[in-house]
């Protein structure tokens, strides 16, 4: 799942959300200075939580373990998607945010290529 937005837009707060949602308990650190964490969930999930600001070259990806995501039990999020824009793979979600006011955002979902579904609140154990 990629999350695409200016600075400031609320894609960590939103990766956060997901995160919770997924079971992940503790601090859930923004990933800009060590660009990827992994957390448990629910159910023998891991939630990958990635940001690609802080990238100067889009093949640096490869040494965050690329090639092995997404894992077979694995939520990925990826910030600054950007960075790495042929690389990203197909299927994935896209959530696009930007900022209407000071305390409200505007959210859009799309999936690129065929993606599996999303788990609804009551799906989530």
């Amino acid at each position: 799942m990629v999350l695409r937005g200016d600075l400031g837009a609320g894609k960590t707060t939103l990766a956060r959300a997901i995160a919770r949602g997924a079971g992940v308990s503790g601090a859930i650190p923004s990933p800009t200075y060590n660009l990827l964490f992994r957390y448990p969930a629910r159910e023998g999930m891991e939630v990958v939580h990635i940001d690609l600001f802080r990238l100067e070259d889009e093949e640096e990806v490869w040494e965050l373990g690329w090639s092995d995501l997404p894992g077979e039990d694995e939520i990925v999020l990826i910030e600054w998607p950007e960075r790495a824009e042929r690389l990203l793979p197909v299927p994935r979600w896209e959530i696009r945010l930007w900022e209407e006011s000071r305390d409200a955002r505007q959210v859009e979902v799309r999936a690129i290529g065929d993606p599996p579904g999303i788990p609804m609140p009551d799906e989530v154990a």
